[in-house]
């Protein structure tokens, strides 16, 4: 799910880490997007990670790509898929056609109506140049009139972390320490986990992540956008399509080609 990170053993509990992320409000979004912005037919999940967007898209009958820098998160994606009741997906016959693919250059032949990025992927390129790259590249693969919908962290989230941490899991199966290190200038964080994970013969087995992320302040991220050539762009909050303010922890962003 995030560009230039290893996720060997962390895609193993992915799922697990994130069970109560709103997987459920992003997807809301993205239909109520789609009834203001115009329905797709064919979807790229960029960023997919293990395919928690993907998959309840295909199952509702759009034909999704699911396209991610980490094999090991497709690898789960997939088998997550291949696990999918036939009978869930086959009376709208939606489709996933999984991709292993760098947001900042990639294409999958044909344009396409729509491309969704959620779960802050975006704030894990940490140059602004990378993140222009990502507009131009999702910019050439959509069908004119497709839309980009995405979401990031503001600034003020990425404070929020910093003085906030350290923040602790302690459940059954799993559990984590998590800490924050936040550099001011360039508005961004380190966040370090140890993780414990169970294994089948109920021991733990412990390992480490570290992940960066950088806000940007929004009027250059729709600046950039219209560089990239879309015509609209709209800027919302917190899964709810009303303006930003100090308080919003989410921002989101509609860009049409």
């Amino acid at each position: 799910m995030i560009m230039g990170q290893s996720y060997g053993q962390f895609a193993l509990v992915y799922d697990q880490l994130m069970e109560d992320m709103p997987y459920v409000d992003w997807l809301g979004f993205a239909r109520e997007s789609w009834s203001r912005y115009g329905m797709p037919s064919s979807v790229v999940d960029l960023g997919c990670g293990t395919g928690s967007l993907s998959i309840p898209l295909a199952r509702s009958g759009f034909h999704v790509y699911g396209i991610d820098l980490s094999s090991d998160m497709l690898s789960v994606a997939r088998s997550k898929w291949d696990e999918t009741p036939e009978q869930a997906v086959r009376p709208r016959a939606g489709t996933i056609r999984w991709l292993q693919q760098d947001m900042r250059d990639w294409g999958i032949g044909e344009p396409v109506d729509s491309v969704l990025s959620f779960c802050d992927c975006l704030n894990y390129l940490t140059e602004e140049a990378d993140i222009e790259a990502a507009f131009r590249a999702t910019y050439r693969a959509l069908k004119d009139g497709g839309s980009f919908l995405f979401d990031m962290h503001p600034p003020s989230q990425l404070i929020r972390y910093a003085a906030e941490q350290p923040f602790v899991l302690d459940e059954r199966d799993i559990a984590y320490i998590w800490t924050c290190d936040f550099e001011e200038q360039r508005c961004q964080i380190e966040h370090n986990l140890t993780i414990f994970a169970r294994e089948k013969d109920a021991r733990f087995y412990r390992f480490e992540e570290t992940h960066h992320q950088r806000a940007y302040d929004p009027q250059w991220v729709v600046a950039a956008l219209r560089r990239a050539g879309f015509r609209t762009v709209d800027e919302y909050a917190d899964f709810e399509f009303k303006p930003r303010n100090a308080g919003s922890e989410r921002l989101f962003f509609a860009a049409v080609k």
